[in-house]
């Protein structure tokens, strides 16, 4: 039996011998790119594409036939379409590609992009698993021309400058833990994540297989198709969607490696609808002498969105702002700080786009996604196993 593991490793095994050489890209080049996976994420990353100058999108791929149709009318008229992201893929006109598939889908389609000479920006969390993330970091390994962003779109806000700032200036002392949580609600009857079912999802206009990829054969399900963050299957739940963006953030603020050990506790504790990942859940990440823990779930927004770094000398506590707190009992002349670097607009894709002219390293390179990923994989492996888990650095593996 064909394991995931074994069918990504003959995918990187295929392209080995037919990577490219990039394309060099002007400062006044037109750029074409492509997008795969036109769903939510997909559409607002081809709007703020589009806004940026001397972009243009002249693809798209997705499983969906309505999708395609919709993005042709509505987002560029003109661009070709694709069942097959490949399809898109063989393109050379194509400069660089967005991947905004479901999770389980990211690796195939990275590895096979970077061997189509393109340029990658791919959504958050990087990787489904360690396995799939050290594939795509080999395949990366092989062409260090080409720019690969991570869709950690913290890592382009101007948070990271206010926030690199007072912990250059020694205004935390030492640092013990990160506290930060992400609490959502919605109305009675409206579970979070789930979206209605058009009748035109049938067999007919969703290539399924496509769909599924390597994950475990299943007849054709609308719901798993159109809802698959609440399966585990494609997803790794509210961990790969929010704590690893709120993650990704500090990792690359304080360069943070991946933690020594991991454990995670949860359940369906508010919508028991048939989901499989959990909707109430706590995750905490030991990294030797700093304690970052997350909790999140979907029955109460009071606590909101916020991260808290704790030091022996003041808090950086970061929400839609950022600001620092002195700490009086040991900075008793200390004052409170406002951040104010401001975000330019489409911070996050216009950096992706910059550096794929300038070569210089993205805001969220692909070592801070692997960080990221793997921390996450330790938390969902942790859930299901019932146990803490810890990292192995020498053999790379979660034990």
């Amino acid at each position: 039996m064909q394991t995931r593991r074994n069918f990504l490793g003959n995918v990187a095994t295929g392209l080995a011998g037919s990577f490219a050489t990039v394309r060099v890209l002007g400062a006044n080049d037109r750029v074409r790119i492509g997008i795969i996976g036109v769903g939510d994420r997909g559409t607002q990353l081809a709007r703020e594409a589009k806004a940026c100058p001397g972009i243009e999108v002249a693809a798209f791929a997705d499983v969906y036939l309505r999708r395609l149709n919709d993005a042709t009318a509505t987002l560029a008229p003109g661009a070709k379409t694709y069942l097959d992201y490949r399809q898109l893929l063989d393109d050379p006109s194509i400069d660089a590609v967005f991947i905004a598939t479901p999770q389980h889908l990211h690796a195939e389609s990275f590895i096979a992009a970077l061997a189509a000479d393109k340029h990658v920006y791919v959504e958050r969390a990087m990787a489904f698993t360690v396995d799939e993330a050290k594939l795509m970091r080999a395949a990366h390994r092989k062409v260090p021309g080409r720019t690969v962003q991570i869709g950690h779109q913290t890592c382009s806000l101007g948070h990271v400058a206010d926030a690199s700032n007072y912990l250059s200036a020694g205004a935390l002392g030492q640092i013990t833990a990160i506290r930060a949580r992400m609490y959502r609600n919605t109305p009675h009857g409206k579970p979070q994540w789930t979206r209605p079912l058009y009748p035109d999802m049938t067999p007919e206009t969703i290539d399924w297989k496509g769909f599924l990829g390597n994950a475990p054969a299943r007849d054709f399900d609308a719901d798993r198709y159109l809802n698959w963050r609440l399966f585990h299957d494609y997803s790794g739940g509210n961990v790969h969607e929010s704590m690893s963006q709120q993650i990704a953030f500090w990792y690359k603020v304080m360069s943070l490696e991946i933690p020594h050990a991991v454990t995670m506790t949860g359940g369906i504790y508010r919508w028991n609808d048939g989901r499989e990942v959990p909707d109430t859940m706590n995750v905490a990440m030991d990294h030797g002498s700093l304690l970052f823990s997350w909790d999140s779930g979907f029955g109460n927004n009071q606590l909101g969105v916020t991260e808290d770094v704790l030091g022996t000398d003041g808090t950086i506590a970061r929400g839609q702002q950022i600001r620092y707190l002195p700490q009086k009992v040991n900075r008793p002349d200390g004052i409170e700080m406002l951040g104010q670097t401001p975000t330019a607009p489409r911070a996050h894709v216009q950096n992706f786009l910059d550096c794929m002219r300038t070569g210089k390293p993205p805001n969220c390179p692909f070592e801070t996604g692997f960080r990221v990923s793997v921390a996450c994989s330790m938390a969902i492996e942790s859930y299901y196993a019932g146990r803490t888990v810890q990292w192995d650095p020498v053999k790379e593996e979660i034990v």
